[in-house]
């Protein structure tokens, strides 16, 4: 049977603990409110970066807009001016072989750029390739070089074609042509590659697509006709 006790005219049991004083509060901080603060104060500074880094991006596009509009750049002028044959050869094969005929071909190209710009341009390595009746039968390179503003350069490439071996229908057109008609079609296609400087800055590369078509004559070992197409990009 469990006593009770008298204080001050209230009655107590003394196996329970006596209640929390009114004015007690619990005075723990909580980490959801911290949580919410730092979340707030990133998102904050995020949309700050985001904002300046917007406002970077659209001056620095202004700046390149107006430079661009006072410098007005023209696509650049890439002409094959001149084919000079240096060797052509033709040599069918015994009829056993698996190859017709083969070819040996020596050319000379002389191309002239024109940079007809405010501002100088930037060219990277070009290769040409020369092709009979859609069969690659050499390559050539020119390299890259620096061209400024309003001015005219002449570069050149040999392209040397050492025994390519063609298959009977291809070589019996090319005996015929060179033979018979002394006219062989060839076509020389490639792609210069071109950036523009404009304030110690270089733009994106243009592509200038060169496609000519050229006929040779095998016995007076020269150029007898010569046509070139361009397609270029502006800037």
């Amino acid at each position: 049977m469990t006593s009770t006790t008298h204080i001050n005219g209230h009655r107590t049991n003394p196996s329970r603990p006596p209640p929390p004083p009114q004015n007690y509060q619990n005075y723990y901080p909580t980490s959801s409110a911290s949580a919410s603060s730092s979340s707030a104060s990133f998102k904050g500074c995020c949309c700050c970066l985001f904002l300046l880094f917007s406002f970077l991006a659209l001056l620095i596009l202004a700046i390149v807009l107006v430079v661009v509009l006072a410098v007005k750049p023209k696509k650049p002028q890439f002409d094959l001016q001149q084919v000079t044959v240096q060797y052509v050869g033709i040599t069918p094969n015994p009829p056993a072989s698996p190859a017709a005929a083969t070819v040996s071909l020596n050319i000379r190209m002389l191309f002239t750029a024109a940079n007809d710009n405010k501002v100088g341009i930037k060219y990277g390595e070009s290769r040409f390739t020369v092709m009979y009746r859609g069969i690659p039968l050499g390559r050539g390179t020119v390299p890259g070089f620096y061209q400024p503003a309003h001015s005219v350069r002449q570069v050149s490439t040999t392209i040397a074609v050492d025994r390519v071996n063609l298959m009977q229908a291809d070589a019996a057109d090319l005996i015929r042509d060179a033979s018979l008609n002394d006219r062989v079609e060839l076509r020389v296609l490639g792609d210069v590659g071109a950036k523009i400087r404009i304030m110690g800055f270089t733009s994106p590369g243009v592509q200038v697509s060169v496609d000519c078509a050229i006929v040779i004559s095998p016995r007076k070992q020269s150029l007898t006709y010569k046509q070139c197409g361009f397609d270029g990009l502006s800037v």
